[in-house]
């Protein structure tokens, strides 16, 4: 079964959690992996910290501060993934910076050997992964995820659908992750997408804090990306575990 296969046979909305590896503490991620598979949730999303996440709200960029400080480097996070691995599908979530950094070709090895179904690279152009990039990553089994906005004219989208082969990442609003936007503002632009009957499943990230949010936009897409609101619910905990529990069931049940 391929990535976009699993998407589209869920039986319910599609439940995806970001997480900053390396946050809160540099050897949380096996235990917040553990934690959100235990829970029930359909896929997570790994942060690579970037020291400028340009597109990332106040909350994730101070979580991205944390993890570098703690320490977390691109290699510790594929050795704790090659420890401490678990079948939830797993996409990560970058700069093409970091992945340019650590070498292209390494990269794409280790997502492969560390089962890493996508990749998000907001500062990667489609058009220079078409040329570039798109072979190598298709050949090591990793699908390119993208990103449209409310700005996003509708042959863009589509352009952009043609080229994806997972889910569409559509930014719920054109303000940073976390903002505090209300989701519902962003109606008509879900609204356009489910009409555009697009190709791929389209998960919505952006201003998703709770049960009624998750709803909401599950109404019109395949599912949600929810990622500074798990963050703030996890940076104090005490039981990582116990905690992501809560979360997940304060967001299904």
């Amino acid at each position: 079964m391929t990535f976009k296969q699993y998407i589209i046979n869920r039986k319910r909305p599609i439940l995806n959690i970001y997480f900053t590896a390396g946050f809160p503490g540099i050897n949380s991620m096996p235990d917040i992996l553990e934690g959100l598979s235990e829970a029930g949730v359909d896929m997570v999303e790994i942060g690579i910290p970037f020291s400028d996440p340009v597109s990332d709200g106040q909350t994730i960029q101070s979580s991205n501060s944390t993890a570098i400080n703690n320490g977390i480097t691109t290699e510790l996070i594929f050795q704790q993934l090659a420890l401490h691995n678990t079948d939830i599908p797993k996409v990560i979530m970058g700069y093409f910076n970091s992945v340019l950094q650590y070498g292209v070709d390494e990269f794409c090895e280790q997502c492969a050997l560390n089962r890493i179904h996508g990749v998000i690279l907001p500062d990667l152009p489609p058009d220079i992964y078409i040329e570039k990039y798109q072979e190598k990553f298709l050949s090591h089994g990793i699908s390119a995820i993208f990103l449209v906005t409310p700005e996003t004219s509708d042959d863009r989208i589509r352009y952009i659908d043609s080229l994806s082969n997972a889910f569409i990442y559509a930014v719920s609003s054109s303000s940073t992750t976390g903002k505090g936007a209300d989701i519902r503002s962003s109606e008509a632009y879900l609204s356009r997408l489910k009409k555009m009957n697009l190709d791929n499943p389209v998960l919505v990230g952006f201003s998703i804090k709770n049960k009624s949010d998750y709803e909401f936009v599950c109404s019109y897409t395949a599912g949600a990306i929810i990622g500074s609101a798990f963050i703030n619910n996890i940076k104090d905990s005490k039981n990582l575990k116990e905690d992501i529990k809560s979360f997940v069931k304060s967001i299904r049940d």
